[in-house]
């Protein structure tokens, strides 16, 4: 039954499962991915190139469909001259690209 009779208990709201926070963790990834190449100036193209990947990789990790791994993270990293920074969190500012430092 959907509805909530007054007499009866609201469940406790479910702790994240992992399937959420799988989904939001590639949500971040992407995200981070996105921001880091427009800022650089980059087309997915350009980043794909110099990642050794394909243009639909770029693509479905900017769309939050790939999930990070550290070999990846490692490889776009490079790509754009930068420096993979995370926090304890989950959510959308959980993971960066910071540039090296000049």
């Amino acid at each position: 039954m959907a509805g909530y009779h007054t007499r009866w208990v609201r469940p406790e709201p479910e702790a994240d499962d992992p399937e959420r926070i799988a989904i939001r963790e590639a949500l971040a990834f992407g995200k981070a991915l996105y921001d880091r190449r427009t800022d650089l100036g980059l087309s997915t193209e350009e980043l794909a190139r110099r990642a050794g990947m394909t243009q639909d990789e770029i693509e479905c990790i900017e769309e939050g469909g790939t999930a990070p791994t550290i070999a990846l993270l490692r490889s776009l990293a490079a790509a754009l001259n930068a420096d993979v920074r995370l926090t304890s969190g989950h959510d959308l500012g959980s993971m960066w690209f910071e540039a090296h430092a000049a």
